[in-house]
């Protein structure tokens, strides 16, 4: 009777191989070193994957796939600032908590040219959520992809900062904040109004462990 493949053994493999690559290079990947780091054979890799090419692939995807599920749990309200905020807090909670995974996702680059499209879908959430804000007439008048990928860029780059430990988690926070301040303001949104919807998202981050880029 055929062995049946063990889904934790699967994740165990994607977190060590992301775990060894981030750290070591990604010559130091090996069906060797790869079996000793989660005691497993080497054929475990050939079971789950079918080789180390899928291998990789299958680490990006878990990264998003990751991150997709922290995002989904950003729910709308009649605040569409207030829920950009929460999905930036979402979007960094899980880098934070899954540092190689993010570097296999957006610093390691694609792993062939199947693998180019992996995770876009991503990038949804925040689209959607910079379109409301525009309809809600917080922002002025843009495209909403013009708006949110600085957004994005403005975040991944903290969240990058912070991960090759060229930044404190402190000062990467509260960096975070002062420039999501400036640039909802920046947008077309009052003073005011972007201060209210700060303290919004930051109570919901709070409320739902997701803080960390609120502190």
């Amino acid at each position: 009777m055929p062995k049946v493949a063990d889904p934790a053994v699967r994740v165990a493999l994607i977190e060590a191989a992301a775990r060894i690559t981030a750290e070591e290079g990604r010559d130091a990947l090996t069906l060797r070193r790869l079996a000793a780091e989660v005691g497993a054979s080497t054929m475990a890799v050939y079971t789950h994957f079918g080789g180390m090419t899928e291998l990789r692939r299958a680490v990006r995807r878990e990264g998003f796939a990751r991150l997709a599920a922290h995002l989904a749990r950003v729910d709308d309200t009649d605040d569409p600032v207030a829920d950009v905020i929460a999905l930036g807090a979402a979007y960094y909670r899980m880098a934070l908590a899954n540092p190689h995974l993010y570097r296999a996702m957006f610093m390691d680059g694609k792993v062939d040219d199947e693998d180019a499209h992996v995770g876009l879908e991503t990038y949804q959430p925040l689209l959607r959520g910079v379109g409301r804000c525009l309809d809600a007439g917080r922002f002025s008048p843009a495209t909403p992809h013009e708006l949110a990928r600085q957004v994005w860029a403005t975040l991944h780059g903290f969240v990058s900062l912070h991960i090759a430990g060229m930044i404190a988690p402190r000062d990467a926070a509260e960096g975070l904040e002062s420039a999501t301040r400036s640039f909802l303001v920046a947008f077309g949104d009052t003073p005011e109004a972007a201060e209210a919807s700060l303290r919004r998202g930051r109570e919901r981050g709070l409320a739902s462990g997701e803080g960390a880029s609120a502190r």
